[in-house]
């Protein structure tokens, strides 16, 4: 076949260990044989980071912004033992963080739903996807340990030097802990638009809970912000669409959840979308089967693997050892991002490419030719467990094919 043309560039944001190994795999078997590649490149592996003073995040992250589409490989957010490794200046913060902050985004993922790795949840037959609002709550709290008798206050001094106290409680003898949390408006009205316009793009029910009944201003904040976004705003859209958006207690969300047949977006709160997150991801099968993308109200998409850099298998791989990684969330991120830059480029045979590839990650692993982390909790009787290499190579010879 002739090689696609690209017309605007895709943000590259290259990674660290095993994924940026995967990410090169990648490139060289199914992207560049099949499109003439066009992409803005920015090395975020961690020596670069550092070499750079973390500079080179940043402008990944205005890339982003400019050309509205970027696909990021897996990178290390380093702790001390990785500033020693690897002889750090600091331990620079988290790209993720960095470019989230930057593009003021959130996070959807949503799992790869293949035959033979069902979900735990039997009655589960389409993917969850999960917003996670992405600021503030406990990940931005203050603390303190209360030792013996005290009086804990809530005070805010207003601009003017005005304040408002109120009492939070009155410690007996033996103390105890206090946590402050705080959330702001605006980032809160940033979450709704992200996830109402993700909700139109993929044409899925918006689904949002938080407990608004025990905490009558601070999770009703969040509500009542929801609802007045969609009523000034999104209402008619979803309308059209013939989507819903739906809007409960966390407690009802979950039980629904369970219980429905899955295909609907699950907006939730920070700690709320950080602990469903995995347990969405681990109850359809692997981390490694679940795609991410941070979407922001201004309509930029930044696509990646949910999961890390697999520092165990690149460690095997430097001593010349085979390895089995998964490359099905990395493939799926290259993927998301070509199918957007079709989408927006007015380029179908792009859009029909990328929808192609993950039609033949599908088929590969359905035909029982998988990585050993899927013949661990596959239902298949009859698999072949490939290496990280050879695994790739079977999803090329099935794409042919479709080609």
């Amino acid at each position: 076949m002739e090689k696609i043309t690209m017309k605007t560039p895709l943000v590259e944001m290259d990674g660290d260990e095993m994924t940026r190994i995967l990410w090169k795999m990648i490139k060289d078997e199914l992207l560049l044989p099949f499109i003439e590649l066009k992409t803005e490149y920015y090395d975020l592996g961690l020596k670069n980071r550092n070499d750079t003073d973390d500079r080179v995040t940043v402008d990944s992250a205005e890339a982003a912004a400019k050309y509205g589409v970027a696909v990021k490989c897996a990178t290390i957010t380093p702790n001390a033992a990785r500033v020693k490794e690897y002889d750090l200046k600091k331990m620079w913060k988290s790209p993720n963080g960095t470019i989230r902050s930057i593009l003021n985004g959130t996070v959807f993922r949503t799992p790869i739903i293949v035959k033979g790795i069902e979900p735990c949840v039997r009655n589960w037959k389409q993917p969850i996807t999960i917003a996670r609002h992405a600021y503030g709550d406990v990940y931005s709290n203050s603390e303190l340990r209360v030792e013996g008798r005290a009086k804990a206050e809530l005070l805010v001094t207003k601009e003017d030097g005005g304040e408002e106290r109120i009492l939070i409680h009155e410690f007996d003898n033996r103390g105890g802990v206090l946590q402050g949390i705080h959330n702001l408006t605006s980032s809160i009205e940033d979450f709704a638009r992200s996830c109402f316009e993700y909700a139109l793009d993929q044409k899925k029910d918006l689904w949002f809970g938080a407990k608004d009944t025990i905490s009558k201003i601070y999770d009703h904040h969040f509500k009542d912000v929801f609802n007045e976004v969609y009523e000034k705003e999104y209402k008619k859209k979803f309308e059209e669409a013939g989507i819903e958006y739906f809007y409960s207690l966390i407690d009802d969300i979950v039980a629904r959840i369970m219980k429905s047949k899955g295909g609907m977006i699950w907006a939730c709160k920070n700690y709320d979308g950080d602990v469903m997150s995995d347990m969405i991801s681990s109850a359809f099968g692997s981390l490694a089967m679940m795609t991410s993308v941070l979407v922001s109200p201004a309509g930029v998409y930044e696509y990646e693997a949910a999961h890390g850099t697999v520092q165990r298998h690149y460690y095997k791989y430097l001593k010349g050892e085979e390895t089995s990684t998964n490359s099905v969330a990395t493939i799926f991120a290259w993927t998301g991002a070509l199918k957007k830059r079709g989408e927006l480029d007015g380029i179908p045979e792009l859009v029909r490419f990328a929808g192609k590839l993950e039609q033949s990650v599908i088929e590969t692993i359905e035909s029982g030719y998988m990585t050993k982390d899927l013949t661990l909790i596959t239902t298949m009787e009859e698999t072949v467990t490939l290496n990280s290499l050879d695994f790739i190579k079977a999803v090329r010879k099935t794409l042919e094919n479709y080609l």
